[in-house]
């Protein structure tokens, strides 16, 4: 019998439309300004949206410290799932720790539940590091979507 590596869930709402939430995640444009931890920058974001195209993406932490990541997209469903890798990439350039994170979208009245499920984890305190980055990234998020007008929505 194997033992179960750790995986990660958040949920969270989004006062946004899901096909505007969608794109957030779809848009190196967009992840540019929200795809980081409180207090890091995005670097550099690259996203070829289709089924086996790659993203890539490096942040830079307030020590000046940069780390990148890089992925693949494995399933795309407009408006409602994003299926991709992820690893981060060490100082040779060479992937380590490769996850997957299935993302899930669903209409809430005029607002847009998101699901986010990574796995697997190497250990527990991995999977809890994650869950910090990703809950700053989120805050970003909806603090990034709060400041949209419409004409920018709109695009």
């Amino acid at each position: 019998m194997s033992e179960e590596k750790p995986a990660l869930t958040i949920t969270r709402l989004f006062r946004a439309p899901r096909h505007l939430l969608f794109r957030m995640w779809s848009d190196s444009r967009h992840m540019k300004n929200w795809g980081c931890p409180v207090g890091f920058t995005v670097v550099h974001s690259t996203i070829d949206f289709r089924v086996g195209g790659k993203w890539s993406s490096c942040m830079r932490a307030p020590d000046g410290t940069e780390y990148r990541l890089l992925g693949e997209y494995l399933e795309i469903v407009p408006d409602e799932r994003i299926v991709n890798t992820s690893a981060w990439l060490n100082d040779d350039g060479d992937p380590v720790q490769e996850t997957i994170i299935t993302l899930k979208f669903r209409s809430v009245g005029n607002d847009t539940e998101l699901t986010l499920h990574q796995t697997p984890f190497e250990t527990p305190g991995s999977r809890d590091s994650h869950q910090e980055g990703w809950m700053e990234s989120l805050t970003n998020l909806s603090n990034y979507l709060d400041t949209m007008g419409a004409p920018e929505a709109a695009r």
